[in-house]
């Protein structure tokens, strides 16, 4: 079953790609959710001229996605959380990678970084995605908290 989605889908794809998905993932999930329209030849024809008109605003959210890219890249994040020896009591998630880049200023919704669970002291990486084409590796350090 061929699909134009109507809004990004995690692992499937973003707006307004064409996808091509299994008849009951479509008709039971994705269609009755609203993020997708079944992809009739005058709905694909409908979508070129839209893609054709968003080109140039594209243009300009890639450019905002680089210089905050530019931004990310010069931050040092440290996040202390409470550890005995190298191993945390809890652990850390995309949730307080979002809280540690608000706190220097930069609000990304923790929905776009992807690192995993860390449950030990160490330096790590996270992929914050700011644009389909802009996907950025920030460096990340985790400190145990000082008693």
């Amino acid at each position: 079953m061929e699909l134009i989605l109507k809004q990004d889908v995690q692992n499937l794809g973003f707006k307004d790609d064409v996808v091509t998905v299994k008849n009951g993932y479509g008709r039971n999930y994705l269609i009755p959710q609203g993020f997708a329209i079944l992809a009739t030849p005058s709905a694909k024809k409908v979508l070129a001229e839209n893609l054709k008109q968003k080109a140039h605003k594209e243009q300009k959210l890639v450019d905002d996605a680089n210089k905050i890219a530019e931004a990310l890249k010069a931050l040092e994040i440290k996040i202390s959380a409470k550890a005995g020896g190298d191993k945390l009591f809890g652990s850390i998630t995309n949730a307080n990678i979002a809280e540690a880049l608000e706190a220097n200023g930069q609000a990304i919704d923790k929905k776009f970084i992807t690192s995993g669970i860390v449950k030990r002291v160490g330096k790590y990486t996270a992929n914050v995605r700011l644009h389909r084409d802009v996907i950025v590796e920030l460096p990340y350090e985790i400190i145990a908290e000082k008693a």
